[in-house]
This record gives structure tokens, C-alpha cells and sequence, in this order.
């Protein structure tokens, strides 16, 4: 009887361990991690040093005499920003993997699928640049007092850019030269929370509703009042970031784990996924969760005198659109960089032509499983060279003022120096946003059923896996290149 009471308690014991010690490998804290200090990493914001008394006897009657009198003691200042992508719009040459020669894009020579480019279009473009008087092809880069100064360092909050980057008329430049100081959310959101011509066109993680936010809204802005300059540190001018809306290389990128230790979650199960997943996957569940942001643009429709207009449904300058709101995003790999569509490339004739398609696979050990929002559109081409057309839109026999493709087609051609045939049509493209703002509380972040139930958000086939991992084997099987078969636990040919 003793060696059955025996037997019978081992057995419980057994099947204990069985139980608890699984449980216990993979809920533990782990025994390396390190302590997550992110505010260790944050910049020490310079003292403020009040300009409110400089300018005694000064007056400024344009732009330039501001950055004259910045520079006067700010001696190094222009150098460094006319140096800067922020002033350029242009990389320096980078080789890209399929081009024979180095490429030097940006925002001054490339095709997007929102206003689709600036050539011919530059003064109203130019709202948004870092100077003054961009009016043409022929803008002096290398003139330092045509750097705008205050639309990265006005603090008063009433300083208005318009067409050429020129002060808005009634813009008060003496008070907002005595205003100066740290880049707020409302310098670099004036263009950034406007990009694409309007509050939550382009990006979909960034609106307006960030001036403002709350917690709930991004945890970094609303509960802990971070601006933009606190991530997007800046040297010499040259501020750090990256979008593959215009960058075709990765240089001075930024990431969570500059801050953030990235092995930094207590539970072991998590900790496994940052080798897979970018930390935004599971930390920006939604985006454009005040504002709804554009997701559909269709150029086509555009010129229709019969048609309502609203902003988020038509306009006859721009044809027809989508808007989401909490827009949940689309997953893909992503490796850091992404491919660049050029002025002249052939449009995708199986289907919609991708304008920055991110790189990497599964098989890619430097790519991630990110969140993005794919913004689709209707843009014109030429059907006979089959390439995307840039058309001039504003100014001067614009499409804006003569309702006329062909005529504006032409003028676009003629700029860009690409040979146009006179027969267009329209065709579908796709750009895609990484979503990096809109962070959630932790409490809000994905839960293992957002992704691993039945009806979860991630599309496991298009990225690779032959189903959920969590059945059918890791990210690191597939490297091993097992077929989906051994990877069920299935051999070849088993029912």
C-alpha cells in the first residue's frame, strides 16, 4: 500500500512539473534583462535665451532681413541647413539595388500619389519649404539668408508661410523673431500634420489632433509632452528621421530602441516577438483615431462641374477620395529601406504600380513585420511610354485653372524633360506610410488574439508563413528553408 501512495504522489508530481514549469519559462522575467531608462536617453533641452530685447532698433520688413540678423550672431546656422534635406529636398547620390548609377531623389524630383510632384509646381508646393522665394527651377540654394528661420523656431504661434514660402501678408515678424526658441509640435506640424494639402492627408499617424494630444492619443505627446524634437534629434541642423516617401537609404534613422531597451518585457513570450515584430506593430493598434486620413485618391474623377463638393468625398481641382478613421493598418515586411519609383520607370501592368514599396521578407534577418498605411490612388500616365506623368497643376495653364489634362500633361513634360506622346490614361498606384506615431498606452497594446485567432489582423500567407506561427512553426524554420508540411509537424504527402 505504501509504494502505491508512493507511485501515486510521484505521479502528481510529475504531472505538476509537467504543468508549472512551461509556465514558469515562459511568464518569467528573465534573468538578463535589462532595466528599461528611457528617460536616460532623452535630450536635455537647451536653457532658453529670451530674444525679446535683441532687435532694439531693428525693423524687419521681409523674411531674409530675419535670417540676416539670426545670423549675425548664429554664425554657423545657415551652412549647416542649406546642407540639409529639409533645404534641399534632394538626397546626395545613393546607388539603389537595379539602378546602373547613383540616384539623388527627394521631394524636389519625384512622383508621389498625392499632388504627385512639385516641378511646375513650385510655388505652391514651397508653402512648406524651409525658405523663401522658391518660385521656379531657378531658387539659389546657396544663398543662406533665404533659410526660413522662423518656421522651425517661431514660438508665438502666429507665423503663416504662403505661396513662394513667403510670410502670409499680416504676419508680424518682429514678434515672432522675439518669440524664438526650441522647435514645438506646431513648427514641425505646420507641414508635417499638412502634408499632401491638408490636416491628415498623407500620413495617417500624424494630424493636427497632436497639437494637443492626450494619452490616449500618443503616450509620448499627451502624457509625457514630448515635441517632436525630443525623438527626431537634430545635429548641426540636420535632424534625425527618415520617410521612404522621398529617402531611399536609412542613414540617421531613428527607433524605439534608442530610448527603450529592446528586450525589455517581463514575460519571456513576449520578449521573442522583437526579432519579428517592429515595436509599433503591436504599440499603434489604430491610427487617424481623431481625424480620418486619406486612403483612396482618384485624380480621374477630377473636372466634374456636376458633382458636390466636400473635402473628404470631392473636389473638382482633385477629383474623388477616401477617408478612414481608426484606420487599422496593413502589415508588411520591412527592412529599413524601400524600393523608389523614378520619373520614366514603367508602370506594373498585372496591377497597381507601388511608388516606395518597403523591402524585406521573411527571409530577410534585418526586416521586421511593420504597420503601414497603403494610400492608393488614380494618377495620369502616358499609355504609349507607359510611365506615370507629372502634370502641372497650379499656376499658369495648370489643370487647376483650365480643367485640361492634355495641356497640363504637356507643360509637365516640358519641365521634367520627359517625352510625352499626347495619349493618356490613368493608372493605379500605391505608396505606403510606416506608422510610427499614435503610440498606444501599454495597457492598449495588441494582445496575442489581435494576431493569433481565427479571425486575426495579420494575413500570415502574404508574409510568408505557411499559417499562424504559433501552428505552423517560426520565422526561423522558414529560414531553414523546411517545406510547410514539416513545418505543420507533418510529413510530406500525410493526410
Amino acid at each position: 500500500m505504501k509504494s502505491s501512495n508512493n507511485k501515486w504522489q510521484l505521479s502528481l508530481l510529475a504531472v505538476f512539473l509537467l504543468i508549472t514549469v512551461p509556465v514558469w519559462y515562459f511568464t518569467r522575467a528573465e534573468g538578463n534583462i535589462e532595466i528599461d531608462r528611457p528617460w536616460d536617453s532623452m535630450p536635455r533641452r537647451p536653457a532658453h535665451v529670451d530674444h525679446k530685447d535683441l532687435f532694439e532698433g531693428v525693423t524687419f520688413n521681409t523674411g531674409p532681413e530675419v535670417t540676416a540678423a539670426c545670423l549675425s550672431c548664429h554664425e554657423d546656422a545657415g551652412e549647416q541647413v542649406i546642407h540639409t534635406a529639409h533645404w534641399r529636398w534632394q538626397s546626395e547620390p545613393v546607388m539603389i539595388e537595379g539602378r546602373d548609377e547613383p540616384v539623388s531623389v527627394g521631394k524636389k524630383n519625384s512622383i508621389n500619389n498625392f499632388c504627385i510632384g512639385i516641378q511646375g509646381n513650385w510655388a505652391s508646393c514651397t508653402a512648406c519649404h524651409a525658405g523663401y522665394g522658391w518660385e521656379d527651377e531657378n531658387f539659389d540654394f546657396e544663398e543662406q539668408t533665404n533659410v526660413d528661420c522662423l518656421v522651425c523656431h517661431d514660438n508665438s504661434g502666429t507665423y503663416r508661410k504662403g505661396q513662394k514660402g513667403l510670410p502670409l501678408e499680416g504676419v508680424d515678424l518682429m514678434a515672432s523673431a522675439k518669440s524664438v526658441g526650441v522647435p514645438t509640435r506646431e513648427n514641425c506640424g505646420g507641414c508635417h500634420f499638412r502634408g499632401g494639402g491638408g490636416d491628415a492627408v498623407k500620413h495617417g499617424d500624424l494630424d493636427e489632433s497632436l497639437y494637443y494630444p492626450d494619452d490616449e492619443l500618443d503616450v509620448h505627446m499627451g502624457r509625457y509632452d514630448f515635441v517632436c524634437v525630443d525623438c527626431h534629434q537634430s545635429e548641426d541642423h540636420i535632424i534625425g528621421g527618415r520617410s521612404i516617401s522621398v529617402s531611399v537609404d536609412n542613414k540617421n534613422q531613428i527607433a524605439c530602441t534608442d530610448c527603450h531597451q529592446p528586450k525589455l518585457h517581463a514575460d519571456a513570450r513576449i520578449n521573442v516577438h522583437t526579432d519579428t515584430l517592429a515595436c509599433q506593430t503591436c504599440h499603434i493598434p489604430a491610427v487617424a483615431l481623431k481625424h480620418a486620413t486619406k486612403t483612396h485618391w482618384d485624380w480621374s474623377q477630377a473636372g466634374d462641374d456636376s458633382r458636390e463638393e466636400d473635402t473628404h468625398e470631392y473636389l473638382k481641382i482633385k477629383g474623388s477620395f477616401i477617408y478612414r478613421q481608426r484606420l487599422q493598418p496593413e502589415y508588411y515586411w520591412y527592412n529599413g529601406v524601400a524600393d523608389r519609383y523614378l520619373l520614366g520607370d514603367p508602370v506594373d501592368d498585372s496591377g497597381a504600380t507601388a511608388l516606395n514599396l518597403p523591402k524585406g521578407d521573411i527571409r530577410d534577418p534585418k526586416a521586421r513585420i511593420w504597420p503601414f498605411k497603403v494610400h492608393r490612388a488614380t494618377q495620369p500616365y502616358d499609355i504609349e511610354f507607359n510611365y506615370l506623368m507629372q502634370p502641372v497643376t497650379s499656376g499658369e495653364g495648370g489643370f487647376w485653372k483650365d480643367f485640361d489634362w492634355d495641356k497640363a500633361l504637356q507643360l509637365g513634360a516640358e519641365i521634367t524633360g520627359m517625352n510625352y506622346s499626347g495619349n493618356y490614361g490613368f493608372a493605379d498606384t500605391e505608396m505606403y506610410w510606416p506608422q510610427t506615431h499614435m503610440v498606444a498606452p501599454k495597457a492598449q497594446a495588441l494582445q496575442c488574439q489581435a494576431c493569433h485567432a481565427e479571425d486575426g489582423r495579420m494575413d500570415w500567407k502574404a508574409l510568408g508563413y505557411p499559417g499562424d506561427p504559433i501552428r505552423w512553426g517560426s520565422r526561423e524554420r522558414v529560414h531553414n528553408g523546411d517545406s510547410p508540411a514539416t513545418q505543420a509537424g507533418q510529413q510530406a504527402g500525410a493526410e
